[in-house]
């Protein structure tokens, strides 16, 4: 029987870890996750996704701000002598000491091609910067970030309107079965990991919520990769005639000409409302204003009277 603790906390790692209970050779002796938090707007206490789900199938669940300094949780992970730690989305650092528990090795899933974007954003980054393929990576994890040696990895083909959240769900639903393979293979001694190619390194920052506003210079083609990164947190956002509106679909109409004269809208139409860009013409199709429910862009140009000719960004 292979031992596990199970360390994660959103959405995204709950798949993998309901996918490694249908193992009969993988006991899921506990969750480690993040304290319950505000969530939404009237910022009601929120326990984490893997929490939620960890305690409807009578998983231990164990909660901490700061594994790296709860002494008392440490002591008992120690007692329940794991052969892995499998960490995905986590969201917080291990020390040497975390890493030295478990008789194994902790193993980390990544939702990258390592060592292409190491860091927090990596779905999101990939989308933005207008990626064809990304994937995801099992590592065994070091002290230094998304640095250790690459066990698996699966590609994963990006599609021109493809959003963070859609990639979010295809990367969870491929986890658990790259991940189970990954620790069978390292628990028989059968999986050899290879260093990564330090040359070849780059870091996906975290977004800010100020990264979220267009920036109507650039191309059509970048707005659309930065609309479709951003649907969840944060969401692309712009001002059309004052008003604040978060985008939530666009599409490139054209991304070749140049035009001197960006941020203006050339039309509406039952469409939705064509923007001119740095380079070529963004066509928004969904958005939300402040205060309300997402709409197609068309029914709010009506009660907004957005026309021809006003201008958008800030």
């Amino acid at each position: 029987m292979i031992n596990i603790v199970y360390m994660a906390t959103p959405e995204i790692s709950v798949n993998c870890l309901q996918k490694l209970l249908n193992f009969n050779d993988v006991k899921i002796q506990a969750v480690v996750t993040q304290p319950d938090r505000p969530c939404g707007r009237g910022n009601k206490i929120t326990p984490p996704p893997v929490k939620e789900f960890a305690l409807a199938h009578d998983i231990e669940v164990f909660q901490t701000d700061s594994l790296k300094n709860d002494e008392v949780l440490k002591q008992k992970l120690r007692d329940l002598k794991p052969d892995f730690f499998i960490t995905f989305a986590f969201g917080q650092l291990l020390t040497q000491e975390i890493l030295d528990i478990p008789r194994i090795s902790t193993v980390n899933l990544h939702a990258s091609l390592l060592p292409q974007y190491r860091g927090a954003n990596p779905i999101q980054r990939a989308i933005y910067d207008g990626n064809e393929e990304t994937g995801i990576t099992t590592m065994l994890t070091v002290l230094a970030l998304d640095a250790g040696d690459i066990c698996m990895q699966e590609k994963i083909k990006i599609t021109p309107d493809m959003t963070d959240a859609q990639l979010m769900q295809i990367i969870s639903d491929k986890a658990p079965f790259i991940m189970y393979p990954t620790i069978k293979q390292l628990y028989n001694k059968v999986l050899s990991p290879k260093k990564q190619d330090e040359s070849k390194v780059s870091i996906a920052k975290k977004f800010k919520k100020e990264d979220a506003v267009l920036d109507w210079s650039k191309s059509a083609l970048q707005l659309h990769n930065h609309v479709r990164s951003m649907t969840t947190w944060p969401v692309a956002c712009t001002t059309i005639d004052g008003k604040s509106v978060k985008i939530l679909k666009t599409s490139v109409v054209e991304n070749d000409s140049t035009n001197d004269e960006y941020g203006i809208i050339s039309d509406v139409t039952k469409d939705g409302i064509f923007v001119k860009a740095g380079q070529g013409t963004l066509l928004i199709q969904e958005l939300k204003p402040e205060g309300k429910a997402k709409m197609d862009a068309f029914s709010w140009t009506n009660g907004a009277k957005i026309k021809a000719g006003m201008k958008v960004g800030i």
